[in-house]
């Protein structure tokens, strides 16, 4: 092989695994977007649309494969998501994050750890989201390979005294 060949191959090799994504699919962008307008509207919130702005830091956090929040220093808000295996799917962590709702006081209507997912999904006043999903090897989130799911909200939600006017009752 020449070694403009050589060359050529090799920054190819790079450019495949390193490359910025391009954004994710319209199937994905859908599915984020139909599974969270579903959950919003049994609680009487307006529907999201997707934030190409918001995407790629998203992503690049997802594929850090840290489970912790990120410094968003009140930009957005964000949910997080993480099962082990290779069948986890985005419907996993909608769940999880919907089943808090159970747990939320209506008569105590402040910010709590155990409801933060679910009053971000529903929060009235957010308009756009987007979401990434990353495949984490064993050792960083689990024992076990995982998928890691990051979800960002424009405006964020889950503000001191907005709770009232933001997390509506199951209609």
């Amino acid at each position: 092989m020449t070694k403009v060949a050589s060359l050529f191959l090799a920054g190819m090799a790079f450019l495949v695994t390193h490359s910025l994504a391009v954004g994710p699919t319209a199937a994905f962008k859908n599915d984020v977007l139909t599974q969270h307008n579903n959950a919003r509207a049994m609680y009487g919130a307006e529907p999201l649309t997707w934030s190409d702005a918001l995407y790629p830091a998203t992503l690049r956090w997802a594929n850090s494969c840290r489970f912790r929040h990120s410094q968003s220093d009140g930009q957005y808000g964000e949910n997080l998501y993480a099962g082990g295996g290779p069948s986890v799917t985005f419907a996993q962590g909608m769940n999880a994050w919907m089943g808090e709702s159970s747990r939320y006081n209506y008569a105590n209507p402040v910010f709590s750890g155990a409801t933060g997912r679910f009053t971000q999904v529903v929060w009235k006043s957010t308009t756009q989201v987007a979401c990434a999903m990353a495949d984490c090897r064993a050792g960083t989130i689990f024992n076990m390979a995982s998928k890691y799911t990051v979800c960002r909200y424009s405006p964020p939600g889950n503000y001191q005294g907005g709770f009232n006017d933001n997390v509506g009752r199951r209609v």
